[in-house]
Formats: structure tokens, C-alpha cells, sequence
């Protein structure tokens, strides 16, 4: 059983930075990608950035690319969300998530964290 655990949220200034990590454990080969999607109140869950175990390729949404990166610790079982230029409409609950697809741009994910709250203000 594949069990994600988010960590690193809180509450920072807009222009701040924050890096999320969830640490991932059971079954590699039910998470080949693992991905960051974020939810605000009153909003659909969003995709925000994906990274494959293998090789370390990326994915972004268009509104976080060039500001977040995500990164991987294979030794570790961690993927991490270093979010820098935080903007007030970042402001979600951020969940880590497993797919057992290999493709990148994959939206199906199987496995999903408690999430961790990312508060921006103005």
C-alpha cells in the first residue's frame, strides 16, 4: 500500500518562498510519476507539477511554470515543491500524489496525501 505524507505548508508573504515534501513509501512501481495538485476553497482540485522517479523529467501548470520546481530524493522517497514569487492566488491545501502511469503528462493518479495548507498573504 502506497502511503504519501505531506509536509512543509504554513503561512508566508506574498514574493516568499516555501518548499513542500512528501515523503512516499510502499510499492515503487505503483508511482512512477508523483505530482503536486492544489485545491482552494470553493475551486476544483488543480494540477500543479509532476516528476518522473526514473529520470527526473517535469511537468508544470502554465501558472506555476517558472516559479515552482519540483524535485526528486530517489534515496530518500521524497519529492519536494519549492515554491518561489508566492503569489495571495496560490493560497490552497497542496496534495501529493502517485500515478502508476509512466507518462508524464498522465492526470491519473491513484494514490493522494491529507494535504498541507499554503496560506499567502498580501
Amino acid at each position: 500500500q502506497v502511503q504519501l505524507v505531506e509536509s512543509g505548508g504554513g503561512l508566508v508573504q506574498a514574493g516568499g518562498s516555501l518548499r513542500l515534501s512528501c515523503a512516499a513509501s510502499g510499492p515503487t512501481f505503483s508511482r512512477y510519476v508523483m505530482g503536486w495538485f492544489r485545491q482552494a476553497p470553493g475551486k476544483e482540485r488543480d494540477f500543479v507539477a509532476a516528476i518522473r522517479w526514473s529520470d527526473g523529467t517535469t511537468d508544470y501548470s502554465d501558472s506555476v511554470k517558472g516559479r515552482f520546481t519540483i524535485s526528486r530524493d530517489n534515496a530518500k522517497n521524497t519529492v519536494y515543491l519549492q515554491m518561489s514569487s508566492l503569489k495571495p492566488e496560490d493560497t490552497a491545501v497542496y496534495y501529493c500524489a502517485g500515478s502508476s502511469s509512466v507518462v508524464i503528462t498522465t492526470r491519473r493518479y491513484n494514490y493522494w496525501g491529507q494535504g498541507t495548507q499554503v496560506t499567502v498573504s498580501s
